[in-house]
């Protein structure tokens, strides 16, 4: 039974989405056809089913369908996935992580965590998801129970790992790196996982670029379920294929987004996440032996 040799445990926002995708690049590796499994983020036979929420069929909540993932391996000498909700949730992962895959290798990118928070957040705005608070709002009310700011705790989660686990497994990486030189940071991490680290990946493209919407209503019709586009689409199916439809939709959804650059973060907001995370930070760079003082300007 061929399983990973290698996880991208963290962390969202923070260029994995195009790590994964250069990964997939190389000969030596398999990835995951499924970017994020999150199989290994909670032990899910210990979840009753939620009548109310019946569990989707794709969900991959068995090792039976975990395992599937993998049967198409070859003569690949790395295999991965990338899951970036294992840092967060740390103890659930890191114990399933040694459970099932004791000798894996893990990967963490981070990024600065105030710029990391305003990115997840405009993915909300983006993907229409989430209870409408503001980022100010989220920070001065919601500091503590927000997934979007406590996402950016660092420190504790990789603590917990390093613990756990030999050193000699772990490898961090900074957001800042993969944008300055991510030929370099792809190579390093090709060596960290065993293949060939000659290999030069095509990295210049950049998957899941954040943008945001430039009238919330009309995105939050176009990307989220409600009654008018139920009404809409049912009349659509009759009319047109479903690859016309989509490719519709996707070009409506772009023509009303802006680029992130146009929604930059606010000096007020940033100048609270910095204060709320200093400390962290400052921990953080003892233990990962990285200078982080760019995060606390």
């Amino acid at each position: 039974m061929q399983l990973p040799t290698f996880l991208i445990i963290g962390i969202q926002k923070a260029g994995t989405t195009s790590i994964y995708q250069y990964l997939k690049q190389h000969p030596q590796i398999y990835m995951s056809p499924v970017k994020e499994t999150n199989f290994l983020e909670k032990d899910w036979s210990k979840i009753p089913p939620d009548p109310r929420n019946k569990r989707k069929k794709s969900k991959i909540d068995t090792f039976d369908k975990y395992s599937q993932l993998f049967q198409d391996v070859n003569d690949e000498i790395a295999i991965g996935e990338a899951s970036p909700n294992y840092l967060f949730h740390y103890l659930s992962s890191a114990e399933l992580i040694q459970h099932y895959l004791p000798q894996a290798k893990m990967i963490a990118i981070l990024r600065n965590p105030a710029d990391r928070a305003h990115s997840d957040y405009l993915m909300h705005i983006r993907d229409g998801i989430g209870n409408g608070r503001s980022l100010a709002e989220q920070i001065k009310f919601k500091a503590n129970s927000s997934f979007t700011i406590r996402k950016g705790f660092y420190y504790t989660p990789l603590k917990h790992y390093f613990d756990t686990f030999s050193q000699e497994q772990i490898k961090i990486y900074l957001y800042d790196d993969l944008c300055n030189n991510p030929v370099a940071l792809m190579q390093d991490m090709y060596q960290f996982i065993g293949v060939d680290d000659n290999f030069h990946p095509d990295t210049s493209k950049k998957y899941q670029v954040a943008q945001v919407p430039k009238i919330k209503f009309v995105n939050t019709i176009l990307r989220k379920k409600n009654r008018s586009k139920t009404i809409v689409s049912s009349i659509l199916k009759y009319l047109l294929p479903p690859t016309l439809k989509e490719s519709i939709r996707s070009s409506l959804i772009k023509i009303n987004s802006k680029d992130k650059q146009q929604a930059l973060l606010a000096s007020e907001d940033r100048q609270q996440l910095v204060a709320l995370y200093r400390e962290d930070i400052l921990k953080l760079q003892d233990l990962i032996q990285r200078d982080l003082s760019s995060w606390l300007s």
